[in-house]
């Protein structure tokens, strides 16, 4: 007899996940990493540049060009400048504010 195995839908066990105050903190410092790796790997490219070549701009190793884009390396202000310079763009931080309804602003 065969059963059939019936798996979770990802999206209802993601959104339970995330109930999970510390799991919700890793998930978004994970996705902000991949965000600036993407940026990093795609403006590379528009530059028609290698990793090897990105490296040499930044003083580094075409493998630590390889975990930066890979989102597996955290990133200085310094070294995310340096990367900047290197492809002709700039680098913009921003602070939003997050909605707590449960903690007022106390100043």
């Amino acid at each position: 007899m065969n059963k059939k195995i019936i798996l979770p839908s990802f999206d209802k066990e993601l959104a339970k996940d995330l109930k999970d105050p510390e799991f919700k903190k890793s998930f978004d410092e994970a996705g902000r990493k991949l965000d600036i790796a993407y940026k990093i790997l795609c403006l590379r490219a528009k530059r028609k540049m290698s990793q090897e070549q990105l490296a040499k701009k930044i003083k580094t190793t075409q493998s630590s060009v390889a975990r930066m884009e890979s989102g597996n390396q955290n990133l200085s202000t310094k070294m995310l400048e340096k990367i900047a310079e290197a492809l002709d763009c700039s680098v913009k931080v921003d602070f939003i504010l997050r909605e707590e309804p449960d903690k007022p602003y106390k100043p």
